[in-house]
């Protein structure tokens, strides 16, 4: 396994506290009733267009923070250590639309849709996933057929992150043969463009605050000037793409678990049994333990395939490590952490219920846990 050396350094306990402060003052005060209420709180994503948390690895030259991926990781965390649902959204936003223009735009469509993204004005969505295809992504059945200088789109995309409220989608189509890795096209669409529509907000049982419904392609008309990179380059690059959101899902599972350790390890100094403190027994103790080491090793992971996607190597089997690790380590944290909250963790007074509802999209979104492994097995027999 490749290992690379890390350091938190002052720049990025700047951005830590920045970060931190944030998800104080703007999130943790609304976060229960916009997850009771499935509100998707756009306002919320134009603020943090201001602190630079919608453009985080953009360069600056098109308007973004110019940072890299140990402070994504960071920004991630401390967003999703108080809400999970903003910091999938951050998460989708950051790493798949806009970080799909960033890597296989030509500079004009980087001109024209990075820092309005970048900027917060601009809220991005990514159409991979289909009614009939998840983990399937290559036997996709939305069609787009060549008609002079556009596409015409037909089908639909399902489970996608802002379709609803997102001003510009990179969707993924089929523009070749069912099951031809080549046959696959990168398209940016534009909210408004005939036949292109969304559906209603779907009812989760986690993650409840950010948007997730299908897109809808009636007829719609694409120029092919909105082609990103080549024609038939899609799923290749949806794959490249996905390596770096694995990183993001690792991260966001990263400050859920964080989150659900710091509430349990909270309540166990603070709750009394027997005459003491809870955490004074081993059955809590060890839990607490077990859950603390978790965290640890999930972010060592994490930062490493964070500083190798940054010096530009090949991190396929270490990113998918990371995924897999923090997303499993996420649910135990936060089953663990109901278990330790007692009945109180079963109740919406205390935030343990909702780690633990939140948690578990982070083993399916991006690729499932069974993917990840499938991913990993495929690198280490290549790469023994």
């Amino acid at each position: 396994m490749t290992h690379v050396e890390f350091e938190i350094d002052e720049q990025l306990e700047m951005i830590r506290q920045s970060a931190k402060d944030f998800a104080e003052n703007y999130i943790r005060p609304h976060l229960m009733d916009w997850d009771e209420a499935q509100i998707f709180p756009v306002e919320l994503f134009h603020k943090m267009g201001e602190y630079g948390f919608m453009g985080i690895l953009v360069p600056e030259m098109y308007g973004g923070s110019g940072l890299g991926y140990q402070e994504y990781i960071t920004i991630l965390d401390e967003i999703s250590k108080v809400c999970g649902s903003i910091g999938l959204s951050v998460a989708a936003h950051n790493s798949l639309c806009t970080n799909h223009i960033l890597t296989f735009g030509n500079e004009e469509q980087k001109q024209k849709y990075l820092p309005k993204l970048a900027s917060g004005e601009w809220i991005g969505a990514w159409g991979l996933t289909e009614t009939g295809t998840g983990s399937d992504a290559g036997g996709m059945s939305t069609t787009a057929v060549e008609d002079g200088d556009y596409f015409v789109l037909n089908g639909s995309k399902n489970f996608i992150t802002h379709a609803i409220s997102s001003e510009v989608a990179v969707v993924i189509v089929r523009t070749g043969a069912k099951g031809d890795s080549h046959g696959m096209t990168a398209l940016i669409i534009e909210k408004g463009t005939p036949g292109f529509t969304a559906g209603k907000k779907e009812n989760k049982l986690g993650m409840r605050a950010s948007e997730t419904a299908c897109l809808f392609f009636d007829n719609c008309r694409v120029h092919k000037d909105n082609v990103l990179g080549e024609i038939g380059d899609g799923f290749v690059q949806s794959l490249k793409i996905l390596d770096g959101g694995r990183i993001s899902i690792a991260a966001l599972s990263l400050g859920i678990a964080r989150g659900a350790y710091e509430a349990a390890l909270k309540y166990a100094q603070e709750r009394e049994q027997f005459g003491k403190a809870i955490i004074n027994f081993q059955g809590i103790s060890f839990k607490l333990a077990e859950m603390a080491t978790k965290i640890e090793a999930a972010e060592l992971l994490t930062r490493n395939a964070g500083t190798l996607k940054m010096q530009g190597k090949k991190m396929t089997k270490e990113g998918a490590m990371a995924k897999l690790f923090a997303s499993e380590t996420a649910v135990e944290v936060a089953t663990e952490g109901i278990q330790i909250h007692g009945g109180y963790g079963y109740t919406k007074d205390f935030p343990a219920e909702k780690f633990y509802r939140d948690a578990k999209l982070c083993t399916i979104g991006e690729g499932t846990s069974e993917i990840q492994k499938l991913v990993i097995s495929r690198e280490i027999v290549k790469h023994p």
